[in-house]
This record gives C-alpha cells, sequence and structure tokens, in this order.
C-alpha cells in the first residue's frame, strides 16, 4: 500500500512553530507533548496532574499490521509531539482557558519497549511490554496524576492502562470507549493464548479480570458495519452497556445526544477510563489514501466529534486515558490526537477550576 509522504522533523519545525528552537526533547527529533517538562524518572512525577506516556507498540509478527507498514504505526508517539510543537502552547481560545494555568502536566517520554516485540509477536514479549506499561502507568496513578498513553495496539495501550486504574480505584470503574470494532471476542486472534489481551479480546479479557467494571458503565461509541459476531454485541448490550453506533449517531443521537449518555460511565462509579481506539475515524475504502489498511470503514467518526467526546470525558472527570491505532502517515491526523489530548485536559482543567470556586 503505497503511504503519503510524511515531513521531516527539519521540515515540521520549519517556520511552523511559535517558539524558539530551545523547548525540552526527548529525543532530536521528538520534543515533549507541547513543550511540557521532561520527567526523567518517578520522583519527576510529584505533583503533576497529568503524565503523558508514549508506548510504541505494533501486535503480530512480521513487517506489517493491517496491511500498513509497522514503522509508520510506531512512529505515532514521536509524530504527535512533533504535531503538538507547532502550537504555542496550551491555551484553548474557544474555551478562553490555559491548561498549564491549572494543570502541571509532565511528559515521561517512550517507554523502551524493544523492537523485537513488534516484529515477533511472542506471549513473553508481549507480557513483558505490557508489563512495563503498567508500571508507568502505576507510577502516575500513585503520584496522583492521571496517565495519558500514546500508543498503537493492545494490550499496551488498553488493558495495561485499564487494568491498573481498577486496581488503583478499586471501587466500581466506568468506561468511555471509542472504536470501530468491540475488542471483545474471547481469544487474540494474533496468539490464540488466553494471557494475552490483544487487539480483539482485551476488552473483553479486562472485563473478566477486573470484576470492578461492569458492562452497566461501559459506554460504547462507534462501531459499525457487519464485521462482529453477534453473540459478543448482544453479550454487552443486554449486559446494560450504552451502544451507540454510528448509524445511531447519525440518525438519531447527534453529538448532544452522544454526550448526555456519557453520564451512563459516572453512574455509581469511583473513577472512569477511556479508551481512545482512533480507527474509530473510519476511512472510504481501499484506495492509495486508505492510511488505515484492513482497519478502514466507511462511515467514520468526524475530528470534530471524537474532540468534543474527549473534552467532555475530561471535564466529567476521567482517571486515565489511552489512544491506539492512530491513522499512520498524516500530519493533520497527528495533530487531531494533539487536540484530543489537549481539549481533554481543557475539560480537566475546567473541572478543577470549578472545584476551586473559579469561574
Amino acid at each position: 500500500m503505497k503511504m503519503p509522504s510524511y515531513p521531516s522533523w527539519e521540515q515540521t519545525l520549519a517556520g511552523k512553530h511559535w517558539r524558539t528552537v530551545h523547548f525540552p526533547r526527548i529525543r532530536e527529533d521528538t520534543p515533549t507533548f507541547l513543550g511540557v517538562p521532561y520527567a526523567l524518572d518517578e520522583s519527576d512525577l510529584q505533583g503533576a496532574d497529568v503524565v503523558i506516556i508514549g508506548a510504541p507498540f505494533a501486535a503480530g509478527w512480521g513487517k506489517k499490521y493491517s496491511g500498513v507498514d509497522k514503522a509508520e504505526w510506531l512512529a505515532a508517539t514521536t509524530r504527535v509531539r512533533q504535531q503538538s510543537i507547532r502550537y504555542r502552547g496550551g491555551y484553548v481560545q474557544e474555551l478562553d482557558i490555559d491548561v498549564f494555568e491549572h494543570l502541571k502536566v509532565v511528559d515521561y517520554g517512550d517507554i523502551p519497549i524493544p523492537l523485537e516485540a513488534s516484529y515477533e509477536g511472542t506471549v513473553e514479549r508481549i507480557l513483558a511490554a505490557q508489563d512495563m506499561v503498567e508500571e508507568r502507568v502505576r507510577q502516575a496513578l500513585d503520584a496522583g496524576a492521571i496517565p495519558i498513553v500514546i500508543g498503537q495496539n493492545s494490550p499496551v495501550a488498553s488493558y495495561a492502562v485499564g487494568r491498573p486504574v481498577a486496581q488503583h480505584f478499586k471501587g466500581p470503574i466506568g468506561m468511555v470507549s471509542l472504536d470501530t470494532h468491540w475488542d471483545a471476542w474471547p481469544y487474540d486472534w494474533a496468539t490464540k493464548n488466553d494471557r494475552i489481551a490483544g487487539s480483539t479480546n482485551w476488552k473483553d479479557k479486562l472485563f473478566r479480570d477486573c470484576q470492578n467494571y461492569g458492562m452497566q458503565n461501559l459506554v460504547e461509541i462507534g462501531e459499525r458495519g457487519m464485521l462482529e459476531d453477534p453473540a459478543t454485541v448482544r453479550r454487552f448490550v443486554n449486559g446494560g452497556c450504552c451502544f451507540m453506533p454510528m448509524w445511531k449517531i447519525r440518525t438519531e443521537l447527534g453529538i448532544e445526544g452522544v454526550i448526555r449518555n456519557l453520564d451512563q460511565a459516572y453512574r455509581g462509579t469511583d473513577a472512569v477510563y477511556a479508551h481512545f481506539d482512533m480507527d474509530v475515524l473510519g476511512g472510504a475504502g481501499p484506495t492509495d489514501g486508505d492510511i488505515l489498511g484492513e482497519l478502514a470503514e466507511p462511515m467514520g467518526m468526524t475530528d470534530y466529534e471524537a474532540i468534543r467526546i474527549a473534552y467532555e470525558t475530561g471535564k466529567r472527570g476521567c482517571a486515565g486515558l489511552s489512544f491506539l491505532c492512530i491513522p499512520p502517515g498524516s500530519a493533520v491526523m497527528y495533530r487531531v490526537i494533539v487536540y484530543c489530548l489537549t481539549y481533554f485536559m481543557a475539560g480537566i482543567a475546567e473541572r478543577k477550576r470549578g472545584q476551586n470556586g473559579g469561574a
């Protein structure tokens, strides 16, 4: 599949940012997200409200995932940060709020997941990568911060975030999930191993392993089409989850109806975990411009809808957020992630400001 030509770091940087060249960097070509301080170890997390964590991992064996070169998937943690530095900072003009006036945000860099784990997907390597992510997520939670994990595949950027949240808060946990697919099969497609919470089964395994997740507090948004096993969908719907497929969003709910229904994740829960599988943005079929490869489906969510849901979830309060299946190779798609993450933090900032007696 022919991928669009992604600009080099020099092209991204030249004339497209409002800063000097002196901003924190994780690597020469990788600034911190929006230029926030770089956290080198756990001691740097103290006092933070939000911790940004990169988790580069692509599932399965071989050089491609869903028909797209794995190098393109793995570049997301770098490219999201590269695109973030084109902005002045944390001021969101539509909301007239500067995130950094209310929140301390740090970037904890990329977890050093061995590259082999993405090309030779043995059970041992996958579990080791998962453990590395869980450790950093727990460190953020123990510091009283909200972990935000930028990744590409399960379990690294889903189960490995949702489980520490459940273990940390112990009481009932709600979930807001954006996805094209349910990811709730009873097995992982790549390994067929029951210990792996993979791309096709991480949600099923999370609900089995962490009993404080309840289907009645799951808000599932964006699925569509003919890919799912009917028993899988009906199990969750009959269990009481709020299922909002794109068809229902377009014909009945609209974005305002979606926002109202987010409340179901919060009823009677101690915390909420939000998971944004960005293949929810969809595609228009197998063309050269179909950057999601086999993951692309028609009738996708718009960028505004995803950003608005991120903001509203942050505003209601959220214990952890993860991104995966970020559409590869497109600068504007990486900017969508920058917006989702920043507007989520803006919601958190508005919530904190309100709790502190602000306007």
